[in-house]
């Protein structure tokens, strides 16, 4: 009971903690558990009794249960092989308790109880019939109250297990499986009278008509694919009682039920649609859509049932119901068709132009129906609060509508496509514009945006024109409701055709008063900044006009009043930019960017302006408005350092907007590094970015200012730890200068700050590493930096940072997080990478202190616990993703002993430094973690295999003078050892605990 607990407890856990070290940590424990034999029996008493229930009511039981139902079943297909007789037939005993016990429900736990089940009957080999030992049990179980849905579960999953997933156990053999498929099929006749019965009774326990159908649809469909018609004589197949549910399994019949779809138009769907009834005309729409699209091919023969077809669903997609589910029902068919129809070729025998002609007409008031199926309801379109939004039902329609308006679009051409759209206008004096419809169709015309514009025939934009100016002149008290979501589509429209709008110069400054306008709204905003953005990018000469310019610095100035979310702050910003940087004139071009910037100085002007710097936390909600003001400003300025890269960087003139801007933001940001108010992590971040963004537009012009930059990136990381974002922005300025010599003792100093801090020596174990993985990602892409870009001479001085960062690397590849083991494994392949190609040029001498001579120390030094720490990252459940990294690793490194061998350092690194680390990891790892016999084996197989991969790897990098840096990826001795370390971390991925 306690272990039960235990499981309990370790569920919740993962599924709900908030802090992701806790989540781990449970994570890991109960994937070591589930390898366990008394997961057997623990999972089993979850599933069988009530007890924990009635003892932890905080817990969720059923997320408790579906875990334990997914354990037995895990087990039953990896170990069930195994299990004994008695404990096989208890376990059958148990799983058919679970399912009647949760026969009600929940149905996603009755599943896997299923799932289970079958797994466990087919590998139960010792009954040569087990199939029918199944059956028998079902019959017991059928005759029990409440135990009907049950039953329909096991014979619905049943034939998925022998029949589908065949590729899930490959100890099945293919004869065996034909076998139990014979057996499943000898009961089709018994299957299909059950399904009879329950199709002609409602379930006890009060469920619903169409989830019995749903059910009986699903079972027969399971037993359709597994070939239970051929069991039925084909005479008797039309005329069958359960031909009404057989649409999901249209392999073979497709034909005969095409046949049907007069009778199921005139005596069922008609009336229905007379009537009204909608759970008929719903369950007839997706009958009718599944037989279409069975057999595309027969539709486009065009014959008389084909086009009933095509009429009945046309019928049932205009049919006004009160939400979007009988359309969205008839999608997936439309969409099937026309897909088909755009795909024939000539050797398809059909002509594809007679074909398209024959359905334009369909596809035409297909598009008339869906158009009037996708408007909004009456309810959204007569609220006029500030939060409204589309319903999600039709949020979910028209996503599943997109593909099919494209499709339709390239079939009728996008010229009578837009005909449609904007046939007999909207804009009338005398009548008030349809403003439902014209939301419909600006979401058509801009999902199709791109088959318009590919086929580049242009059409009228004065209608379009007309809108935005008609909506940018609205009262704010008219500009509610529906409309803001009409400005929006609108929006939306004029971003995917800014490229042809733009071209009249007439129609820029109403676009531009129209988008600013929009841009103020929350439900338009983000459609608006986009939009924005596009058309600065394709009309940039018209815009540079005084008058336009003028809008977009008022759009720019108001951004700080309207709190935009950040990402849509970063559009308007940018598109602001390209304009600006487009001005010809240089002082008012530097003048422009200075107000657009200047509200962001002041923001931060605020922040550290204070003399006493204690007085602004003391009213923590003015302090944290502040703080958000400070980091917008931030973000705004390193948006336009971003897009100011490229010719204008070019040369010192002092003019140029990248250095009259440097003048102002460093001070600014040197300030701002060196105050307290840096220990907010959203403010430093935003301060690096800044930063980083800064530093990649302004190459040269930044030289000046690294000591200063280097120095308090370093500082603040080391005051502030937490904040991983100032190694990264390191890595940055090391990226853009690193490769300068004279530049290389300010990056050693902060590559010695950044490794001697508390945080990055306390990673010790995988276990830290797993507490702090964006600092790993951090720091191990900063050392991978340095090493890549640094000049020898500086990482020869660098030797005693480089010893301790490749020992950090070696430990935190251990950890479970898979981006930080990664991340450090990439730092450890780009060290042995250099050092390789640095031995390679110094072959003939190694000089005291060169860098060559540094890398063979730092290996011999740190050559043991690489390898030990490899191999233990190739244990476990994430093993898998590690092989490929591990295996190139192991490879350097051979290369690297070998290479030595014929050097003066052989003393201290030689072929059989690597022989002993491995036979020490081997040794290292606890007796359980082998398989018995394999410690003895595996050294000397794999130092084989290492040294054929070793004079792979050295014959690459010779032959194409040290470029290729691919030679782990060629040559047999390599894809051996690869194979070698694949086979390895995939027999040890269920180890015991590895803490």
């Amino acid at each position: 009971m306690e272990l039960q607990i235990k499981v309990a407890q370790a569920v919740h856990v993962l599924n709900h903690d908030s802090q992701s070290c806790n989540r781990v940590a449970a994570n890991q424990w109960l994937v070591q558990f589930q390898q366990t034999d008394l997961a057997w029996d623990v999972a089993t008493a979850i599933l069988t009794s009530d007890h924990h229930r009635h003892h932890h009511s905080f817990l969720s039981d059923f997320e408790v249960e579906f875990f334990a139902a997914q354990i037995l079943k895990r087990k039953i297909q990896n170990e069930g092989y195994y299990l004994q007789l008695g404990a096989k037939d208890a376990l059958l005993n148990a799983l058919l308790l679970a399912a009647k016990r949760f026969s009600s429900g929940p149905p996603q736990l009755l599943t896997q109880i299923c799932l289970a089940l079958s797994a466990l009957i087919i590998r139960s080999t010792e009954h040569r019939k087990p199939i029918e030992q199944l059956f028998y049990s079902l019959q017991n179980l059928q005759s029990q109250d409440d135990s009907n849905i049950a039953v329909l579960e096991m014979l619905t999953v049943l034939p998925e297990e022998i029949v589908e997933n065949q590729n899930i156990d490959c100890n099945i053999s293919s004869d065996r499986r034909c076998q139990y498929g014979q057996e499943l099929l000898s009961h089709t006749t018994r299957v299909l009278e059950f399904l009879l019965q329950q199709s002609e009774k409602s379930f006890d326990g009060g469920i619903q008509l169409h989830e019995r159908n749903r059910k009986i649809l699903r079972c027969l469909l399971s037993w359709v694919r597994a070939g239970c018609f051929a069991e039925i004589p084909p005479g008797l197949l039309p005329g069958h009682p359960l031909l009404n549910f057989v649409y999901n399994s249209l392999q073979g019949l497709p034909q005969v039920l095409l046949c049907r779809i007069q009778f199921l138009k005139e005596v069922l769907l008609l009336p229905a649609l007379n009537n009204g009834d909608e759970k008929v005309i719903s369950g007839l729409a997706c009958l009718i859509s599944e037989i279409g699209q069975a057999a595309p091919s027969l539709i486009v023969e065009a014959s008389a049932e084909a086009h009933l077809l095509a009429d009945a669903l046309l019928s049932c997609v205009a049919f006004p119901s009160e939400d979007w589910e009988i359309a969205d029902t008839t999608l997936q068919f439309w969409s099937s068709l026309a897909s088909y129809i755009l795909g024939l070729d000539s050797d398809s025998g059909k002509n594809k132009k007679d074909v398209e002609d024959m359905f334009s007409p369909v596809f035409s008031a297909l598009l008339d129906a869906f158009l009037l199926r996708a408007q909004v309801d009456d309810s959204t379109f007569n609220d006029e609060s500030g939060t409204l939004d589309l319903p999600d039902g039709l949020v979910h329609f028209r996503m599943n509508l997109v593909e099919l308006l494209v499709d339709i679009c390239q079939l009728l051409k996008s010229t009578t496509f837009i005909q449609k759209l904007f046939f007999g206008g909207w804009v009338s004096i005398n009548l008030p514009i349809p403003w439902r419809d014209v939301e419909t169709k600006m979401f058509a015309l801009n999902v199709v945006a791109e088959v318009v514009l590919q086929e580049g025939q242009t059409f009228d934009f004065s209608v379009i024109m007309q809108l935005l100016t008609i909506l940018s002149s609205m009262a704010p008290d008219k500009l509610k409701g529906f409309m803001r979501i009409v400005y929006r589509s609108l929006a939306d429209v004029v971003g995917s055709y800014s490229k042809w709008i733009s071209s009249f110069r007439t129609n820029a400054r109403p676009l531009l008063l129209f988008l600013a306008t929009g841009i103020s709204e929350p439900l338009s905003s983000s459609a608006c900044a986009s939009a924005l953005r596009k058309f600065c990018e394709d009309a940039s000469a018209v815009i540079c006009e005084p008058s336009n310019l003028e809008i977009l610095m008022w759009i720019g100035e108001g951004l700080e009043k309207r709190h935009l979310p950040l990402e849509d702050e970063e559009e308007v910003i940018s598109a602001i930019t390209l304009i600006l940087s487009s001005v010809p004139n240089k002082e008012l071009r530097n003048n422009l960017l200075a107000r657009l910037l200047s509200s962001s100085y002041e923001a931060i002007g605020k922040l550290i302006g204070q003399e006493d710097k204690h007085s602004l936390k003391q009213n923590p909600a003015a302090y944290t408005q502040i703080l958000t003001s400070a980091v917008r400003g931030l973000y705004r300025m390193g948006t336009v350092f971003s897009h100011l890269a490229g010719p204008l960087s070019i040369g010192p003139s002092p003019d140029d907007p990248i250095l009259v801007l440097l003048s102002v933001f460093w001070p600014v940001l040197e300030k701002l590094f060196r105050s307290e108010h840096m220990e907010n992590g959203s403010l430093s971040a935003a301060a690096c970015r800044a930063l980083s963004q800064a530093v990649q537009s302004s190459g040269q012009h930044f030289v000046t200012l690294l000591p200063e930059v280097l120095d308090c990136l370093s500082k603040n990381f080391v005051l502030f730890q937490s904040h991983e974002c100032y190694i990264r922005t390191a890595s940055v300025v090391l990226e853009e200068f690193g490769h300068k010599e004279e530049y290389g003792p300010l990056f050693i100093s902060a590559f010695e700050r950044f490794t001697y801090a508390a945080s990055v020596m306390a990673l010790n174990s995988s276990y830290i590493c797993d507490q702090e993985p964006d600092l790993v990602e951090a720091y191990t892409n900063f050392t991978s930096t340095f090493v890549r870009g640094s000049p020898k001479e500086v990482l020869a001085a660098s030797g005693s940072l480089l010893e301790v960062s490749f020992q950090k690397a070696a430990i935190c590849c251990t950890a479970m997080h898979r981006g930080a083991a990664l991340a450090a494994m990439s730092y450890m392949s780009c060290f042995l990478e250099v050092g390789l190609i640095s031995l390679l040029e110094s072959m003939t001498c190694i000089p005291e202190g060169s860098f060559s001579a540094v890398a063979i120390q730092v290996i011999s030094h740190s050559g043991e616990g690489l390898v030990s720490n490899v191999v233990y990252a190739l244990l476990g459940v994430s093993a898998m993703s590690r092989v490929h990294k591990s295996a190139t690793i192991l490879q350097q490194l051979a290369a690297v002993c070998s290479l030595s061998e014929g050097t003066t350092c052989k003393a201290i690194l030689c072929w059989e430094s690597l022989h002993e680390w491995l036979r020490l990891a081997v040794q290292a790892l606890p007796a359980e973690y082998l398989k018995q016999g394999e410690a003895e084996v595996l050294v000397p197989v794999w130092l084989k295999a290492l040294g054929g991969a070793a004079l792979d790897y050295l014959e690459s990098k010779r032959c194409d003078g040290g470029k290729d840096n691919r030679g782990h990826m060629q040559g047999k001795g390599g894809q051996i050892l690869k194979r070698l370390v694949r086979e390895f971390a995939d027999s040890h991925r269920n180890v015991p605990n590895l803490t």
